[in-house]
């Protein structure tokens, strides 16, 4: 993947086209007759209690804890929690910091913290991916057509973690630590322009089906040895310059605009990087309203695509399937199940009210599908297509930021999952 001053010039001008027509694209769209409740105004129903007139909050709390057992973790526990907020203009628009804690029985530790904010009326823009696990997770093989020697049998997840002993697994255990971070400045309407930092460090890296001996060679090993990488640590670091759109009316749950976002990372070797490498991710996602009454009748559009050059990134800093920053692409598969030098993303998601008239509850029906190559074995994008499909439903836990408790369930090529969280998964 080589990308020209040309390309880049390109990009940036179709990308400030699009945020000039956008500028007066999002208006306010009428509930009619319904007021829209949530689940403290349920509850207070549910009491008897009268209607209780609450202003308009610029910020709201969304703690829950987290407990779960599944072969994968064993016994898991913790907390994770979603704070919302925005400034006290009437434009300013909602900011979200959200993270989660939890350790296994099994000695796995994950922290998260996610965080994407506006600052000064909406000129400053944070987003932000911080992450420390002490991990394991199995690989499966570059490319869509993987593993190689077969079709697994049915795998099952929940929240992305794989449940599976299938024999043509590859399980690791692994340290990753993640530090993005990006600041962009308003140019003009709804378009941005900024730069970041990114860091990815694995260590301590074990390929538990790996054995010299016998032989028996993993994905990972055989891909580390190929193009000179260690098998046991690295690290990816570097720089990034981003573009951005965004005329969504609500970062949490948008029932109408567009976001769109061009990241291009330099990754130099002075910087720490095991290889100088390029990397150019784009992501686009759009809300499109089927009802002027009922706006949450909708439907959205996602497409994430990450381009790498072949043999200049480490195994496990592949693009690869769930690991973009919320960690919500692919449902119907485990995270990480699909990795290549290249990789595609698109997904469409239906979503209406399932109350009459309240709105508390919802409803999703999604599709998507995945496409990764594999230069070493020729394989190139679309020439295998992994589908994924579900459904899931909403609560309405916080009306005014339009926060959403969710519960979905995915289903893929031999595979299923249930995945839990707070807002929209796009």
């Amino acid at each position: 993947m080589r990308l020209t001053m040309r390309h880049l010039l390109t990009l940036i001008l179709l990308m400030y086209s699009i945020a000039l027509n956008a500028q007066d694209s999002v208006q306010l769209v009428r509930q009619g007759d319904c007021d829209q409740k949530d689940l403290p105004d349920v509850i207070r129903d549910w009491r008897n209690k009268p209607p209780k007139q609450r202003k308009e909050k610029n910020s709201s709390l969304l703690l829950v804890p987290v407990i779960a057992s599944n072969p994968a973790t064993g016994f898991q526990f913790g907390a994770a929690g979603q704070y919302v907020f925005k400034g006290k203009q009437p434009k300013d628009l909602y900011s979200s910091i959200s993270g989660n804690a939890t350790v296994t029985s099994k000695g796995q530790t994950m922290l998260q913290l996610k965080n994407n904010i506006y600052l000064k009326n909406n000129k400053i823009f944070l987003s932000g991916d911080w992450r420390l696990f002490l991990f394991s997770q199995s690989t499966y093989g570059l490319g869509t057509n993987t593993p190689e020697g077969g079709i697994l049998k049915y795998q099952y997840g929940v929240n992305g973690t794989e449940v599976s002993d299938d024999s043509l697994v590859q399980p690791m255990k692994f340290n990753h630590f993640r530090f993005y971070q990006s600041i962009y400045w308003k140019v003009s309407g709804h378009f941005y322009m900024g730069f970041g930092y990114n860091l990815d460090k694995f260590s301590k890296i074990n390929d538990l089906k790996l054995d010299t001996v016998r032989p028996l060679y993993t994905s990972h090993y055989s891909y580390s040895k190929r193009y000179g990488f260690s098998t046991t640590s690295y690290k990816l670091a570097g720089l990034n310059v981003n573009l951005m759109i965004d005329t969504r009316d609500n970062m949490i749950n948008p029932y109408k605009g567009i976001y769109a976002n061009l990241i291009y990372r330099l990754n130099p070797e002075f910087l720490g990087s095991e290889l100088t490498a390029n990397v150019l991710s784009v992501e686009w996602r759009s809300y499109h309203s089927l009802s002027k009454t009922k706006p949450r009748k909708l439907i959205g559009f996602w497409l994430l695509g990450t381009f790498t050059e072949a043999g200049r990134l480490p195994y496990m800093v592949l693009p690869a399937l769930g690991y973009d920053q919320r960690g919500r692409s692919g449902r119907g598969y485990t995270q990480g199940r699909y990795r290549g030098q290249n990789m595609l993303y698109l997904e469409s998601e239906y979503r209406f009210p399932i109350s009459p008239c309240s709105g508390v509850l919802g409803g999703v029906l999604f599709a998507n599908v995945t496409t990764s190559d594999r230069p070493d074995k020729n394989e190139r994008l679309f020439d295998y297509m992994a589908p994924g499909y579900g459904f899931g439903l909403r609560m309405m836990v916080d009306k005014h930021s339009r926060t959403n408790l969710q519960v979905d369930f995915g289903f893929g090529k031999k595979s299923a999952g249930i995945y839990f969280g707070a807002a929209e998964t796009f």
